[in-house]
């Protein structure tokens, strides 16, 4: 059990306050995911997104922006087979044998050069803001930055730098990982949701293309906040030819899609829902304990 309070006390929520995030974390990977994912900012349930920098995509998210929330998906990994991208900084320990970032994060881990991920990672981040970006978090592609301590600690001095929050998957304890990444985070000060939900990562139990994902959640929803990941995407022959999930991408466009559809559903849960900029700025207003 955590030895510390929940997010929403240490920021001022009133006691029992149940926040939800929800958070699309593939904007600039391709044209029909950039569709996707402000179309639910807008006009759906997402409250947050995380734009990944290097993308071949994201010079098209910029284009598209009108202050929404974003943050950075810190990416060292391009595991798709068709769009296969590589670091910002040139960084040769980055690189696999095609051209990108590794395909894998057991390479990746082998191969990279720690220095070399601290200025890659910060690029990233500074890339964000030079385009526009009010950053408002962090992320990490296939959690890459977590599950090892000396990733981690790139991932803490960055968050701690920039001033920002870290989405931070509540079940990569200790026991699964072999070191207290929330623990060493709460220490120094750097806040995440209290929960993370990602029916995308490798390691996850939930089915991305359940039709009750969102309902299932909110009703199941404890106190504190939790953080909700999700993958929308416009149906298109892009799509379709860049992944194989293409199916998923759209089915979470529909399921996010119509925030009238869930407005009923929250406020029979008590559910608030909040973004990544709010507890950011919260965060700056108060002290944390």
């Amino acid at each position: 059990m955590d030895q510390y309070p929940l997010l929403t006390e240490r920021l001022g929520y009133p006691e029992g306050t149940k926040a939800l995030i929800i958070t699309c974390d593939s904007l600039g990977f391709c044209h029909s995911c950039n569709i996707g994912v402000y179309d639910v900012l807008r006009n759906g349930i997402a409250t947050s997104a995380r734009i990944v920098v290097p993308a071949p995509w994201s010079r098209d998210a910029v284009t598209r922006y009108r202050g929404e929330d974003v943050g950075v998906q810190l990416t060292l990994n391009s595991s798709n087979q068709v769009l296969h991208f590589g670091p910002l900084t040139q960084a040769p320990s980055l690189y696999d044998g095609q051209g990108g970032f590794p395909m894998t994060l057991e390479d990746l881990w082998d191969h990279a050069e720690l220095t070399e991920v601290h200025r890659e990672c910060r690029s990233q981040i500074e890339r964000a803001i030079y385009w526009g970006f009010d950053v408002s978090h962090l992320g990490s592609e296939l959690d890459a930055m977590v599950m090892r301590p000396e990733f981690f600690d790139v991932l803490l001095d960055l968050a701690f730098e920039f001033g920002l929050p870290i989405s931070l998957p509540h079940d990569l304890t200790e026991h699964n990982i072999g070191f207290p990444a929330k623990t060493l985070a709460y220490e120094e000060g750097v806040i995440f949701p209290d929960r993370v939900i990602n029916p995308f990562s490798s390691h996850s139990n939930v089915d991305p293309n359940s039709p009750g994902l969102i309902e299932d959640l909110v009703f199941s929803l404890e106190e504190g906040v939790t953080e909700l990941c999700i993958r929308p995407a416009e149906d298109s022959s892009e799509l379709r030819a860049a992944t194989p999930q293409w199916s998923t991408y759209v089915s979470q466009k529909t399921l996010a899609g119509d925030k009238r559809q869930f407005s009923h559903l929250l406020e029979k849960a008590n559910i608030t829902l909040v973004s990544y900029r709010e507890i950011r700025n919260r965060a700056r207003l108060v002290k944390i304990k």
